[in-house]
């Protein structure tokens, strides 16, 4: 699978900045938070395409005010998706600073205007977010465009990643990313449950990755040694700039300290091999071996006390001790001479 000129299966992890609402309401700040990310060494920037309106009513009744405990208590969700969204006429901007930079750039649509308006901008994949999950028509929607579908699974249950998985592949698009994620900003430790990853893996026959909410650095690590191919974080260039994602974003300095990880990481993880390399090879020559540890004449007899099993690894195999505990001496011998058959009778 490729997402523009990036390949899942030769490429290594696909690293996505998200840029989200960590401009601020600022052009500028979305300009500068792109280059910074290229700086980092991440794959991509990626973008949330929707209004206010696309998202929600401007109501203010019971059920459009945030009280859950979150970070965005106290707003509508009007207001918050007013002051959090990245207006539509930066899209087309934003995509050519980040070609520039030589970062790949996609976005989550939240409805099928935004489709529109990515499909106009070429996007080479399409993010469905985890709280549009369960949104099949914006889902088939976005994958009858047949870009590579990558999906998040924060508040998803089982039944929900199976009807979205079906829907995709209804529309005749097999090109499937599933990332692991919670949904809580920030993402306590104990709630992210990396364990998942490879049971995605097995249980889906699909390419998981991980889209992240915790404070560090971490998990997005360790998802890579549990093989996922992808992985989304927030990135903010200054947290002092401020807005709705900025508490739980990476500052450059740390995101490039998470993708510098991640690759050593990647070049760790290698492939399965027990045979050992030259280099190796000559190393084990600090294995352990049998030497004669003191003096002895022909004919004495084999103890623990004048053979010992010690370094270096020029003399016959430990496994053979208790074989010749017993036998005899064929010749007088120095201490420190590796022992060999010819010397024992």
């Amino acid at each position: 699978m490729k997402i523009a000129n990036f390949n899942l299966q030769t490429d290594g992890i696909f690293i996505v900045a998200e840029l989200s609402a960590n401009h601020n309401g600022s052009l500028k700040n979305a300009k500068k938070t792109i280059k910074e990310a290229a700086k980092t060494g991440a794959n991509a920037i990626k973008l949330q395409t929707y209004t206010a309106d696309t998202l929600t009513l401007d109501c203010d009744n019971k059920y459009f005010r945030i009280d859950n405990g979150s970070l965005w208590d106290g707003n509508t969700f009007y207001k918050l998706y007013q002051k959090a969204y990245t207006p539509w006429e930066w899209h087309e901007e934003l995509f050519h600073v980040a070609k520039e930079e030589g970062l790949i750039c996609f976005s989550s649509p939240f409805d099928k205007s935004a489709v529109d308006l990515l499909e106009s901008l070429n996007t080479p994949a399409y993010k469905i977010a985890s709280f549009e999950i369960q949104d099949i028509g914006l889902i088939q929607y976005a994958a009858s465009k047949m870009k590579p579908m990558i999906l998040s699974t924060g508040i998803a249950e089982l039944e929900d990643i199976e009807l979205a998985i079906k829907s995709i592949k209804e529309m005749g698009n097999e090109e499937i990313i599933l990332l692991k994620c919670t949904s809580a900003y920030p993402t306590s430790l104990d709630e992210v449950n990396l364990k998942t990853i490879p049971d995605m893996q097995s249980r889906f026959k699909l390419p998981i990755g991980l889209s992240d909410h915790t404070l560090g650095i971490s998990v997005p690590v360790a998802s890579a040694a549990l093989g996922a191919c992808m992985i989304e974080k927030h990135f903010i260039a200054d947290r002092a700039i401020g807005g709705a994602d900025a508490s739980f974003s990476l500052e450059p300095q740390a995101f490039k300290q998470m993708v510098d990880a991640v690759r050593d990481v990647e070049k760790a993880m290698g492939k399965v091999e027990y045979n050992l390399s030259d280099k190796i090879k000559k190393n084990r020559i600090f294995a352990r071996s049998l030497f004669i540890s003191e003096d002895v004449e022909e004919g004495e007899l084999i103890t623990e006390k004048n053979v010992r099993s010690i370094r270096p690894a020029h003399g016959l195999h430990p496994k053979y001790l208790n074989d010749i505990l017993g036998k005899t001496f064929t010749c007088k011998a120095e201490k420190g001479t590796p022992l060999d058959w010819s010397y024992i009778k």
